[in-house]
């Protein structure tokens, strides 16, 4: 009788369930548990207590999915000969997608989907789900900015600009506010722990999450900066990083607080912060050089300079007086740089400083990102500033990216400042230039290894290669019969040292460090042993890696037909694979073998 109530016990468990799914999903055919084990994701955008209409949502996602994807494979296709903007192409498609009503998170779910798939195929869909995730994800962060600073200003939190600022230059990290705020409190608890060792009554031990405490005693304060610098910088071990202080991710809060490392500016915030959460109230100060807090020492607030203590949160925080922060700089200021300042100003400083970095940095793909993304930034807080909007012009101009905009940015540009009417002029000029020549493209010609002008040409796209000389590991993307660089190149490279020099054939590699570079064919030499490799624009010109090269693309193999047949019979031979091992996956329609034909 035992064994026959157990199974009844679970039958009646079972049913219970299933009326209660039936009950929550309004009667759809589709079950919930069904859209949730498709997309697992999805299931934080719901809320526990509230009915819907599954059937619709499983339709909808499906319809989004299918959108999305055809949206990817579309830019693949309409970019893959120039620096692709995603912004410029997305109106259309993301209109479609909008007119269905559907939530955003439904797209970036897609997205994601892409994203995870099988690490090594699908690289070029990857490629551009990650530039649409990249570029939807920012738009919400600027929506966000533009709200956040339209908050009285004494209602602004640094801390939380400075998440947006991170968060904007870093869209694909999970960078959140609500996890910056939980280190920040578990920092919090630490101090309040080494205070209860010095002052177990501290008003700080009484206070819980939320309290809005304000310590008016300057003993006690001092007793709070005390104990914030000996769990920030003996406890803790952050530092101002010196060594490489023009690293980007100085200026990010959640790498600030993962390396525990930063510069005054993202030191100062964290260091504000925290105090502001024991009951100190500290100022930012825009101090040239090297941003400072300062603490006043008086019970009202004063505009004498020296009545305050300057702290030095890249030094330690160490505590100033006015004259001694001069010293860090090496020259008198006026009083006018002892100022605080609002935290719209804060943020431009912070932006500003990835502004530079991005202006000094070598001209790569990723120095380029950071200068979008921190004009962007710093026009969203400032959209006036001339100087900032004619550099945004400027960048695009050169990029050759977004003529549309360039010629709004321009116009926006002469309305301020009618005086810029010669460089607008120039730009405008050439940028209409742009625009005719886009509408009536010329399509390169393919290159075909059969050719007499290609005789020389060893090797093919898709090779995994190793430089001679420089010892970096490469795949080769596109290449040339003959150097095709300028004269002012060859003579800098000292192409003409090489035994065959410029007449020679010559290769675009994609390198492991993430560079591209035009390599000369005497440098080059097959991969003894074939890697991945790590560079962002893989996905551009490759489909997939398979083992021992890459597999291009539609569009490069338009561009280079014959290329994959070679490069499958080279990986052979270097490898010692067999046809089948080899597979069919990179070779053109017209020569793979039909998959429906039956074996004899």
């Amino acid at each position: 009788m035992h064994q026959i109530q157990q199974p009844c016990t679970s039958l009646r468990r079972v049913c219970k369930l299933a009326s209660y799914i039936l009950d929550i999903t309004v009667s759809s055919p589709i079950p919930l548990l069904t859209h949730f084990k498709r997309w697992p994701r999805l299931q934080r955008n719901y809320r526990q207590n509230e009915s819907y209409d599954w059937l619709k949502e499983y339709r909808t996602r499906y319809v989004v999915g299918l959108q999305i994807r055809r949206t990817v494979v579309s830019i693949s296709k309409r970019f893959f000969t120039e620096v692709p903007c995603v912004g410029q192409v997305l109106g259309d498609s993301f209109a479609e997608i909008e007119s269905l009503g559907a939530p955003e998170h439904f797209c970036e779910d897609e997205l994601l989907s892409i994203l995870n798939s099988d690490k090594r195929k699908s690289l070029t869909l990857k490629y551009y789900a990650k530039k649409i995730l990249y570029f939807l994800r920012q738009q919400n962060i600027l929506r966000s900015l533009k709200v956040f600073l339209e908050q009285p200003a004494n209602e602004q939190s640094a801390l939380e600009g400075a998440v947006l600022v991170d968060q904007y230059c870093n869209p694909l990290a999970e960078v959140t506010l609500e996890n910056i705020l939980a280190q920040l409190e578990d920092i919090a608890d630490k101090v309040r722990k080494c205070l209860r060792v010095s002052n177990p009554s501290h008003p700080s031990q009484r206070a819980t999450t939320g309290d809005c405490l304000v310590v008016e005693d300057f003993e006690l304060q001092r007793q709070v900066i005390c104990a914030l610098n000996t769990v920030l910088y003996e406890q803790l071990q952050f530092t101002g990083n010196e060594c490489d202080f023009y690293n980007p991710l100085n200026s990010y809060i959640h790498q600030v607080l993962l390396r525990r490392t930063g510069i005054p500016i993202s030191l100062s915030v964290l260091y504000m912060t925290l105090a502001r959460k024991l009951g100190v109230v500290l100022e930012p100060v825009n101090f040239p050089n090297h941003f400072l807090l300062r603490w006043c020492q008086k019970q009202r607030r004063s505009g004498d300079i020296y009545d305050y203590v300057y702290i030095d949160t890249f030094g330690k925080g160490k505590q100033l007086t006015a004259k001694e922060c001069e010293y860090l700089i090496g020259h008198q200021v006026t009083a006018d740089y002892y100022s605080a300042i609002s935290t719209s100003k804060v943020l431009l400083r912070m932006v500003g400083n990835l502004l530079n970095i991005g202006k000094r940095g070598e001209g790569n793909e990723k120095s380029y990102q950071l200068l979008r993304d921190s004009l962007d930034l710093y026009l969203t807080i400032n959209p006036d500033n001339v100087q900032y909007l004619l550099l945004q012009a400027r960048l695009y101009f050169h990029l050759g990216i977004w003529p549309e905009k360039v010629l709004d940015i321009l116009q926006h540009i002469q309305a301020l400042d009618p005086t810029q009417h010669g460089a607008v002029g120039y730009l405008v000029q050439h940028t209409l230039e742009h625009i005719q020549h886009k509408r009536h493209p010329v399509l390169p010609e393919a290159k075909l290894r059969s050719a007499t002008q290609h005789r020389d040409v060893q090797y093919s796209v898709g090779l995994i290669m190793k430089h001679k000389r420089s010892g970096y590991n490469c795949v080769i993307y596109g290449w040339d019969p003959r150097c095709t660089m300028s004269q002012e190149w060859i003579t800098t490279m000292r192409v003409h040292q090489l035994s065959n020099g410029a007449n020679q054939p010559f290769y675009n590699v994609l390198v492991q460090d993430g560079t591209c570079r035009y390599a000369a064919q005497e440098n080059l030499e097959p991969h003894s042993a074939p890697l991945e490799i790590a560079h962002p624009e893989v996905g551009r010109y490759f489909s997939e890696f398979s083992d021992t090269h890459y597999v291009a693309n539609e569009e490069l193999q338009a561009r280079y037909p014959e290329d994959m047949t070679e490069t499958l019979g080279t990986v052979g031979e270097l490898y010692r694979l067999t046809p089948s091992s080899l597979g069919s996956e990179g070779l053109p329609p017209s020569v793979r073998p039909n998959a429906d034909a039956k074996s004899p």
